[in-house]
């Protein structure tokens, strides 16, 4: 049972007005909420009454939690606004950073960030929202390029760079990549009238029904099947600040409607293989990264990128790659294991892949040269060399996904290390 504080009212209460307040709150932290449940809520209040606060709860629960994944955030919205001042304590540890002696470090729950941040995101601001035209009809002109401006360097801004706050935009951001990607030819086929082959059988198995006698040819052609999408993420000491937005980034994938994937399959690596498929499925990412990073217990420790990878191509290969999937190697390939076991690992996953696609947010840097012995080892066994440092060169996926001859830098470092062999 979840427990309720207590409700104190002000002397004027306009309950109306703080349910349609509170709505508000919940459609910030993502619950599909529109003016018609916050009338149904006002309206099934009022009939239900407001004298229990369990009551209360449970009609305005009714009323706006519609998936599993929303009654944790409703949760602690409800408690936050119906003030609960030892939560609200608890909400602004979650958004500011503590002071060790002084205040007791709590790590946030699922959903709570999120119930802060849609909370405290107009709390300076007035209840009634300004009109932009005046009774005399004069309108305000409102300037945007510097708002432009500022979306385009947080586009190009390096992850490591970011502050909390463009943390929190640039994921923002990321939520609304798409990855499409083009079907591929099965070798299955399906009835078709103006298809271009003959279907002999079934053609053959009508005749049998009419006496063997052929009256037409069946036609059929080629189905199409959609890839399976597979990222393998790097989360060592030297990955960390960029596989926590990549994550979010995966999760943003795994949960895009229409966008043409099979399925999307996540595996996280540091000195150990972890698969976080099953997380990303869940709806709500706050949860979901809580649920993965639970699971990995290798976060911002070393790296065997080799050893991972003989792991995957051992015990996961088959079952997710058996359909020409999509591989996203997300790494710096800065590995201290053998070189030619790493060599001889990435071979085997770049033969069963479809095509493979590795981001490395070393390329950042303009005189980046392939010059450790693990970038070299792994090089000439990706289709694709590619930066993956911010939110622009998470978009460039796309290009790199849908054409097939786009190597990205991989040519020119390829060059670079012939000339110095």
């Amino acid at each position: 049972m979840v427990e309720l504080p207590e409700l104190s009212l002000p002397d004027n209460p306009k309950l109306a007005q703080n349910i349609t307040h509170f709505a508000r709150a919940l459609r910030k932290a993502g619950l599909p909420i529109g003016p018609g449940r916050v009338v149904d809520a006002v309206e099934a209040v009022a009939a239900a009454g407001f004298t229990s606060r369990q009551d209360f709860y449970w009609t305005l629960h009714a009323c706006f939690v519609s998936k599993p994944e929303h009654r944790v955030v409703f949760a602690q919205i409800f408690r936050l606004y119906w003030r609960d001042p030892r939560f609200l304590e608890r909400m602004m540890a979650a958004l500011l950073p503590a002071i060790k002696g002084v205040q007791e470090e709590q790590p946030a729950k699922p959903g709570e960030k999120r119930a802060a941040e849609a909370l405290l995101e107009g709390a300076n601001q007035d209840v009634d929202a300004p009109e932009l035209q005046e009774e005399d009809g004069s309108e305000f002109e409102v300037d945007a390029s510097l708002t432009i401006s500022s979306e385009e360097r947080l586009r190009s801004l390096d992850f490591e760079q970011m502050s909390t706050d463009e943390v929190a935009q640039a994921k923002k951001l990321l939520a609304q990549i798409k990855l499409p990607v083009q079907p591929m030819l099965s070798r299955r086929l399906m009835a078709a009238k103006r298809g271009d082959r003959a279907d002999w059988r079934r053609t053959f198995r009508e005749a049998a029904r009419r006496g063997g006698d052929i009256q037409s040819i069946a036609r059929a052609k080629r189905r199409h099947r959609w890839p399976n999408l597979v990222v393998i993420c790097d989360i060592s000491g030297s990955m960390s600040q960029y596989s926590r937005i990549v994550l979010h980034f995966l999760h943003a994938v795994a949960n895009a409607k229409g966008a043409g994937w099979a399925r999307v399959h996540g595996f996280t690596f540091g000195t150990r293989l972890t698969n976080i498929t099953r997380h990303m499925a869940t709806r709500d990412v706050d949860a979901a990264l809580a649920a993965a990073g639970a699971e990995a217990q290798d976060w911002e420790g070393g790296t065997r990128i080799g050893a991972c990878l003989h792991e995957f191509n051992r015990d996961w290969s088959r079952r997710v790659m058996g359909q020409g999937a999509v591989v996203l190697l997300i790494t710096d390939g800065l590995d201290r294991d053998d070189p030619k076991a790493l060599a001889h690992e990435m071979q085997r996953l770049h033969l069963s892949a479809r095509r493979l696609i590795w981001l490395n947010p070393l390329l950042r840097w303009d005189g980046f040269a392939a010059k450790a012995q693990g970038i070299r080892a792994m090089l000439p066994h990706v289709d694709s060399f590619r930066a993956g440092h911010s939110i622009a060169s998470l978009e460039d996926l796309v290009q790199a996904i849908s054409d097939e001859r786009d190597a990205g830098e991989k040519t020119r470092l390829m060059a670079q290390v012939r000339q110095e062999a």
